[in-house]
C-alpha cells in the first residue's frame, strides 16, 4: 500500500484524493450517449471495484457516491481484496413529500450499507440555503441531525459556494462541504478566485469536485490547477473510467504535491513525431 496525504474530517482519517464514481455510475455532464456507454462499462460493482481497488492501493481509501447496493458491494469487493476499510462518503437524496421518515430510511439504509459520511445531495441542499439570513433552513439542519441520530458523519453535498458562507455563518453542524472546482469554472456559479477565496476561508475542510470539469480539461492542467489554490486539509474527488486513469490521476497528483515531474508518458499522434527528434 501507497501513502498518500490525508486530512482530517469529523475526526476521521481521510485522504486528500477521493475516488469520485459519475465515471462508473452514468453521469458524465456530456450526453446521453455517453451516460450509457459508462453504464454499459460498467455492468457489474466487480468493474468499479476494479477502479477503486487501484485507489485503494496507492492510500486513496475514500469513495464518493450515491448510496446504493451497487457501490456498497464494489466497496466490500474491494475490502475483501486488499483488506483495508474503504472510508464511503455518500450523497443520497431526499422525497421531501414524503416527510422526515423518508430521510431517517435513508439514513438507516446508508448505514446498514456500509456509510461513514452521509450528505443530503445538492438537489436537496441548494434550495435550501437560506440566502436572506445567511444560513441554513430548518428542515436542511434538521436532515443534518438525523445524520447524526444515525452515527454517521455529516456534511453537505452543493454545486453553490454560498453553501458553505451560510452553514459557517448559522453555525450549523456540518464536519466538510462538497464543491466543484476547477480551472474551467464548470459548474461553478461564481469566477473560481471567489470560490477559491471561500474555500479559504471555510471553518472546516472542503471536498471539491470535478477537477477537471467532467473530462473538458486535460489531467495535468486541471489537477495543476486545484492542488495549487487548494489548503492542506482540503481534498479534490475524482473520477475515472479505467484503472489506467486511476493510475495516472494518482501520480499526477502525488508529483504536484511533492513538486516534482511526474512518472506519466505523454499520448502520441503522428502530428507530434515532430517533437521527438
Amino acid at each position: 500500500m501507497q501513502n498518500f496525504p490525508r486530512t482530517m474530517v469529523g475526526g476521521l482519517s481521510l485522504p486528500r484524493l477521493i475516488c469520485g464514481t459519475n465515471w462508473m455510475l452514468g453521469y458524465s455532464h456530456t450526453s446521453l450517449a455517453k451516460d450509457r456507454f459508462i453504464k454499459e462499462l460498467f455492468d457489474s460493482p466487480a468493474k468499479a471495484a476494479d477502479v477503486i481497488e487501484v485507489f485503494a492501493r496507492n492510500g486513496c481509501n475514500a469513495v464518493m457516491s450515491m448510496s446504493n447496493e451497487y457501490m456498497s458491494e464494489a466497496i466490500k469487493i474491494v475490502e475483501q481484496k486488499t483488506g483495508q476499510e474503504i472510508i464511503w462518503i455518500a450523497t443520497p437524496g431526499w422525497d421531501a413529500s414524503k416527510g422526515f421518515d423518508d430521510w431517517k430510511q435513508t439514513c438507516e439504509d446508508a448505514k446498514r450499507m456500509g456509510a461513514n459520511f452521509c450528505f443530503p445531495h445538492q438537489s436537496t441542499t441548494d434550495c435550501r440555503i437560506d440566502r436572506v439570513n445567511i444560513t441554513l433552513a430548518d428542515d436542511l439542519q434538521q436532515l443534518l441531525k438525523i445524520v447524526r441520530e444515525y452515527d454517521m458523519i455529516p456534511g453537505l453535498s452543493s454545486h453553490a459556494p454560498e453553501v458553505i458562507t451560510c452553514a459557517d455563518h448559522g453555525g450549523c453542524d456540518v464536519e466538510t462541504y462538497i464543491t466543484p472546482y476547477n480551472a474551467a469554472g464548470f459548474l461553478c456559479q461564481v469566477e473560481t478566485d471567489w470560490i477559491a477565496n471561500v474555500i479559504k476561508g471555510a471553518k472546516k475542510p472542503v471536498m471539491t469536485i470535478k477537477p477537471l470539469a467532467a473530462g473538458r480539461l486535460l489531467p495535468p492542467t486541471g489537477l495543476a490547477f486545484v492542488w495549487s489554490t487548494l489548503r492542506d486539509i482540503d481534498m479534490v474527488t475524482i473520477g475515472t473510467m479505467s484503472t489506467y486513469e486511476a493510475e495516472e490521476s494518482i501520480e499526477l497528483s502525488m508529483a504536484l504535491l511533492e513538486n516534482r515531474s511526474a512518472d506519466v508518458k505523454l499520448q502520441t499522434t503522428r502530428s507530434k513525431k515532430i517533437f521527438n527528434y
